[in-house]
């Protein structure tokens, strides 16, 4: 079994786990944006810092970068971690990635992408 994770934050740059290949490309349908709150090395319950989530727009796009881990021990291990890094998350979405504006196919199908909805904000 093979996991991808697709990264648009902090996850391009400071991925925080081992992984087998990266792939620079972009999500279709969600634009980055800084709605999420977070006390987590930022901000106070009274005034959460902010960071990035996705919002759905129809017709954008958001750049990033997918990491593929392969095996079921370094997979599980990989999902705890991310669990935790991505506690304010309430959505796991799987999506395709895409490396070239003219491919009608995808590079990555079904990567997981941790979302934080308005319920969450």
């Amino acid at each position: 079994m093979v996991l991808w994770v697709f990264g648009y934050g902090s996850l391009i740059w400071k991925v925080g786990f081992s992984y087998d290949e990266r792939v620079v490309g972009y999500i279709k349908g969600y634009k980055r944006v800084f709605y999420q709150g977070s006390t987590n090395h930022r901000g106070t319950p009274q005034h959460p810092g902010r960071t990035l989530t996705l919002e759905p727009l129809e017709d954008a796009i958001c750049w990033g970068a997918a990491y593929r881990v392969s095996g079921r021990e370094n997979e599980q291990r990989v999902l705890s971690y991310l669990e935790v890094r991505e506690k304010n998350h309430d959505l796991r979405a799987y999506l395709d990635v895409y490396m070239d504006s003219s491919s009608t196919e995808p590079a990555v199908s079904g990567a997981l992408v941790f979302i934080a909805t308005k319920d969450k904000k």
